[in-house]
């Protein structure tokens, strides 16, 4: 691992013009460099660079972030791998921290196999070129298929001779292991204790992972060298490196132009993928026989919402593979579906055509998958009832895992009209298939709730819970105003005018909290009858983001002055007021992420020299450190000319008054939504049978209700339904 320093070192000396301008022609507009987005197909600049901010950001794709993003992201490098690669570009030397015994021995082994599989690698490529079998057998069989020297090398096709042991007996007189030989699945044990070459008699395919180190391999037998041989393809076994369902052949050459193009044509086998490749196609790749699996569909989903899948005229196979495809459709992907002509598959039918006229082909012929797969069971169905029946329901399951409505709506339309069956009819069955989805998802567990507001014998000291109107807050009574957003979710104003802050007022209880203690707040005990994914669009949720908003950016700045119960005034940051505000009503985050980079914010808030925003831009998990670069980009600019009289307040300058609003909003709207699911949780008739939990559900839900009533009355005339 890289120490914290190095890393601040790198990012220090990483200046975003400088990096980006190696790849993207840049140009001065303003404050900020504006250029072509490298990531998409565009004629109109809309990737900014902002010298100031350190940040990149296409405000068309939405792709972007600092200097180790954007090298991410172009290059398709892990975190580490983009740190290095800026550490080689500014001469830095890399530290790295001391690894545990454990860890050493796990590197060790990864990197040990890596190394046996690239010596094997280079021993096939080697035997293709030189050997006189390679020569006649191997590389006569890749140009019988039309494959150039250059794809040839390109891919690091191979051979592996008839003899079952060469391969092993050259490693082990080179010095490599028998251990890591088997491990890799190269060569295997017999009873004997004898190793034998895998891929003996086989022309050789080298699987490479994304960032092109070679995983694993796929041989195939040819038909001079079979000699009893049944099994056509040969693939290594599952190993520490190489995980089949996570792993897509070919993507490590395709990923640039996945991005460039905004489309993946996902194809069955190698050389499928090699002749498209040879024909000027190569945003493709290969599911290497299988079904796809969600991880590798994650792995497609990183780089395009868009797949096309390519299939030859095999309608078995095609019935086959289509039965994996839903889970594309869950995913929220657009799937498309081309069938080529009777007796071409995409490997054929490539070496027959050129980029242009393959491009055209499929444009004139691939169909949305769900019109496609409707069309290929109709054939099947014919005029038989109950056939057609289980036609429509199969297509009726496969519309209700998408999780856009609008295009769920658009299918039901279609699919009504082309199997001449009522509209209504499809949509009360999408209906009831969501609804039973979402029942099995979200019930809750009744084993394991934990509060989200204190109990009613604590409701009557609301008055005295930070931030509530009429309370110790800084605000009196009165209908909180509703923050007025831009484009970008950022607070731009309020509806109703802000109440000045009362001298002194800090909204935390007077003598009960120290904003330098207890600040720790869990990341992963919090329970909640909201079900945890799929309610973004929740009243509480735009709060809550706008909260962690303020953490990353101010997290470490003074908001107020605490008076303690000596008379000393201490400071509190924006970090220590919203975890402590929580606090004191057992609230937590929703969303489990928004709660991990609470946690560690109140880990390190004491820490010297800690800026949150630094923090969690440099974050090494991806997640977070994208999260927070859409937290801080802002996209538009005050300008310079704006009139030197007029005061412009920013929101840094109004924390005091900005962040207790924000908890306000989020702690009524979250008992709001809250009550809703401990309602729909105590309609639960397995319920009913356990008196005990259904009397403490009920007690819990009315006294809950009359937090929020009293909660209603301190904001204002907010209605609360019996």
């Amino acid at each position: 691992m890289i120490d914290q320093t190095t890393i601040d070192r790198i990012l220090d000396a990483a200046q975003i013009v400088d990096v980006v301008s190696e790849f993207v022609t840049l140009r001065k507009r303003g404050v900020n460099y504006v250029g072509l987005c490298p990531f998409h197909n565009e004629k109109t600049p809309s990737f900014s660079v902002s010298p100031a901010k350190g940040l990149c950001k296409c405000f068309s794709c939405g792709k972007g972030g600092n200097s180790v993003h954007f090298i991410m992201e172009h290059e398709q490098m892990s975190y580490y791998e983009a740190l290095k690669y800026l550490a080689k570009k500014y001469n830095i030397e890399i530290k790295e921290r001391e690894l545990t015994n454990e860890e050493k021995q796990a590197q060790t082994t990864r990197e040990s196999m890596f190394i046996v599989n690239n010596f094997a690698r280079d021993y096939f490529q080697n035997i293709l070129k030189n050997h006189v079998d390679g020569r006649s057998i191997g590389l006569a069989y890749f140009r019988q298929r039309g494959f150039r020297d250059d794809i040839i090398e390109k891919f690091q096709l191979g051979y592996c001779t008839e003899s079952h042991d060469a391969m092993s007996q050259e490693a082990l007189r080179k010095g490599y292991k028998k251990e890591f030989l088997v491990k890799t699945g190269i060569c295997y044990e017999t009873d004997d204790h004898r190793l034998r070459d895998r891929f003996w008699g086989r022309v050789i395919f080298p699987v490479h992972t994304l960032s092109g180190k070679v995983v694993a391999f796929g041989g195939r037998v040819l038909s001079t060298a079979t000699k009893g041989v049944k099994v056509k393809y040969v693939n290594s076994p599952e190993s520490e490196i190489y995980h089949k369902s996570n792993e897509l052949y070919g993507i490590y050459f395709a990923k640039q132009a996945i991005v460039k193009q905004d489309r993946c044509f996902l194809v069955e086998g190698y050389t499928d993928v090699i002749s498209m490749h040879q024909s000027g196609i190569e945003n493709v790749v290969a599911s290497s026989g299988t079904a796809l699996t969600p991880g590798q569909i994650r792995l497609i989903h990183r780089f395009t919402n868009n797949i096309t899948v390519l299939y030859d005229g095999d309608v078995a196979g095609i019935k086959a593979s289509i039965r994996g495809i839903d889970m594309l459709l869950e995913e929220g992907m657009n799937i498309k579906v081309c069938l080529l002509p009777d007796g071409d598959d995409p490997d054929s039918f490539a070496r027959k055509h050129n980029s242009e006229e393959f491009q055209t082909f499929i444009r004139e012929h691939e169909k949305d998958f769900i019109r496609f797969k409707t069309d290929l069971l109709m054939e099947d169905a014919g005029k038989d009832p109950i056939k057609r029946a289980e036609l429509i329901s199969n297509i009726v399951r496969s519309i209700s895992v998408i999780p856009e409505a609008i295009i769920r709506d658009v299918y039901i339309k279609e699919c009504s009209q082309h199997l001449r069956i009522e509209e209504k009819l499809l949509v009360a069955e999408v209906a009831k298939l969501r609804e039973a989805q979402a029942e099995k998802a979200n019930r809750p567990s009744y084993n394991n709730t934990t509060s989200t507001t204190n109990s009613s014998s604590e409701a009557s000291n609301v008055s005295d819970t930070p931030g509530y109107p009429g309370g110790s807050g800084p605000y009196g009574t009165g209908m909180p105003p509703e923050p007025v957003y831009d484009d970008q979710g950022n607070i731009v104003s309020f509806a109703d005018p802000m109440p000045a802050a009362s001298e002194g007022v800090t909204g935390f209880p007077p003598g009960e909290v120290s904003p330098s203690t207890n600040t720790a707040v869990s990341s992963d005990s919090y329970t909640s009858f909201i079900p945890q994914e799929g309610k973004e669009g929740q009243e509480f949720y735009k709060f809550e983001r706008l909260i962690l908003q303020a953490v990353v950016r101010y997290g470490e700045k003074i908001m107020c002055n605490l008076t303690d119960e000596e008379g000393n005034e201490v400071p509190v940051t924006v970090i220590e007021y919203v975890i402590n505000d929580l606090k004191e009503d057992d609230l937590a985050f929703h969303n489990p992420l928004h709660r991990q980079i609470l946690t560690e914010a109140a880990t390190h808030i004491h820490d010297a020299g800690f800026i949150a925003e630094r923090y969690f831009l440099a974050h090494p998990d991806q997640t977070i450190s994208r999260l927070s670069v859409d937290l801080i980009n802002v996209r538009y600019q005050l300008s310079k000319y704006h009139s030197k009289s007029q005061k412009l307040v920013t929101d840094e300058e109004r924390l005091y008054e900005l962040v207790p609003m924000l908890m306000i909003n989020f702690k009524y709207a979250i008992v709001t939504e809250e009550l809703k699911h401990m309602l729909y949780a105590l309609q639960d008739p397995a319920l009913a049978h356990d008196n005990e939990k259904c009397n403490s559900l009920m007690q819990r839900y009315n006294e809950l209700r009359e937090v929020q009533s009293l909660m209603a009355k301190r904001l204002g005339d907010r209605v609360v339904l019996r």
